[in-house]
C-alpha cells in the first residue's frame, strides 16, 4: 500500500494518476472536501471516466501536524511519497511555512521510522540547491547558503535536513529537486499562473531564467526511484534551462497572443518590490515580489540534470511539448 501526501497538489495529483493507471493500492491525504475538485480537474485531463478512477483511491482527511490522523493514514502502508508543502515567498508566512514544511516533514519521517516504512520519496525544490561562485552551473553537490534565500527555500532546506536525519536512523529515502514544474490544472497558483499571465498579453518579461520540467517527468522519476535500490540520494529534475522570456513567448504563441517584448530593468524590479512591500504594510494580500525573489529573477543559473538521466536512463521531454499540452488544456477550461 502506498501513501501520498499532498494528493490534491500538482505533483501529488499527477502521481495519483499514474498510480491509478498501474492499478496500485493507494491512499492519499487531503485536508478538505473542496480540495478534491482540484483532483477532478487533473484526472479529467487523462481519463474520460475520471470520477471512477478517483474513487479507487482511499482518501484520508489529515493534517501534517495532526499526529493521530497521520498514524491512522499510515496503517498498512509500505511506501510514502511526501508531496505536501506550503508554497509562499511572503516573509510574513515564515512561521506557517516552517510549521507545515519542516515540522510536518519531521512528523512524516518520524512515523515512517516507527511504522518501518520501506522507502520515502520527498519532493523538494531546486531552491535548496546551492549556487557556485563565479560559475552558473550547479549540481546536487553545490554547497547551499542561506544568503539571499527566500522563506520558502529556507523551510524546504530544513525539511530536507529532517529527511536526511531519517535516513541516518535507518529510513531508506530519495529526494527529488524539481525546477519550475509545468503541468495543467492549476492556473491561479504556482507555474500555472504563467499561462494566465501570458493570456493577458502582458508586454513585460523578467530578466534571467531557470530550470523547467514537466510534472509527468517529475512523477515518472519518482516512481522509478522508489522501485530502484537507490537510497540516500537527491536528484535535480530539470528538462531544460530556459529564459523567462522564452517561456512566456512560447506560451503566448501557443495561445495566439502577442508575446512580451519589453525586458524589465533592474531598477524597475527594485522599485516594484519596494512598492509591493509598502502595499503589504497596509493589506493582508500576499507579497508577490520580494527583494530575494528579484535577486532570483535576475540570475541565470544552469542546473545540471546528468545525475538523474544517468541513474534512471531517463530522457526528459522537451518543454515546448509540455507547453503545448498545457495551453490546450488552458483553452479548454477558459
Amino acid at each position: 500500500m502506498i501513501l501520498v501526501t499532498g494528493g490534491t497538489g500538482l505533483v501529488g495529483a499527477h502521481l495519483l494518476v499514474e498510480l491509478v493507471k498501474a492499478e496500485t493500492s493507494v491512499k492519499a491525504i487531503y485536508r478538505s472536501q473542496s480540495s478534491l475538485k482540484k483532483v477532478e480537474k487533473i484526472f479529467s485531463c487523462y481519463f474520460k471516466n475520471y470520477q471512477e478512477k478517483i474513487n479507487k483511491i482511499e482518501w484520508i482527511t489529515a493534517d501534517l501536524n495532526d499526529i493521530p490522523a497521520l498514524e491512522n493514514a499510515f496503517e498498512s502502508v509500505t511506501h510514502v511519497y511526501h508531496c505536501a508543502a506550503l508554497i509562499s515567498f511572503d516573509p510574513r508566512d515564515y512561521d506557517k511555512l516552517y510549521k507545515i514544511n519542516c515540522e510536518g516533514t519531521a512528523n512524516i519521517v518520524n512515523i515512517s521510522i516507527a511504522k518501518n516504512i520501506q522507502k520515502l520519496c520527498y519532493v523538494s525544490s531546486i531552491a535548496t540547491i546551492g549556487k557556485e561562485v563565479n560559475n552558473p552551473q550547479v549540481t546536487e553537490e553545490s554547497e547551499w547558503s542561506k544568503n539571499d534565500a527566500n522563506v520558502y527555500a529556507l523551510t524546504k532546506f530544513d525539511a530536507e535536513m529532517e529527511v536526511w536525519r531519517g535516513s541516518q536512523e535507518g529510513l531508506p529515502v530519495i529526494i527529488v529537486n524539481p525546477g519550475i514544474i509545468l503541468g495543467p490544472g492549476f492556473w491561479e497558483t504556482g507555474s500555472g499562473a504563467i499561462f494566465k499571465a501570458a493570456a493577458k498579453g502582458q508586454s513585460y518579461y523578467p530578466p534571467g531564467g531557470t530550470g523547467f520540467v514537466s510534472v509527468t517527468d517529475v512523477v515518472n522519476i519518482m516512481l522509478l526511484g522508489m522501485k530502484s535500490t537507490i537510497n540516500k540520494e537527491r536528484f535535480i529534475l530539470i528538462a531544460e534551462n530556459l529564459s523567462y522570456k522564452f517561456i512566456l513567448t512560447e506560451v503566448a504563441k501557443c495561445l495566439n497572443i502577442k508575446p512580451p517584448h519589453k525586458k524589465l530593468k533592474a531598477w524597475q524590479l527594485s522599485i516594484l518590490w519596494r512598492l509591493d512591500w509598502f502595499r503589504g504594510l497596509f493589506s493582508s494580500k500576499k507579497r508577490k515580489l520580494t527583494k530575494n525573489s528579484v535577486i532570483s529573477l535576475k540570475e541565470e543559473t544552469i542546473y545540471i540534470n546528468h545525475k538523474a538521466t544517468s541513474a534512471f536512463n531517463f530522457q526528459f521531454k522537451p518543454i515546448k511539448e509540455t507547453i503545448d499540452f498545457c495551453c490546450k488544456k488552458y483553452v479548454e477550461e477558459n
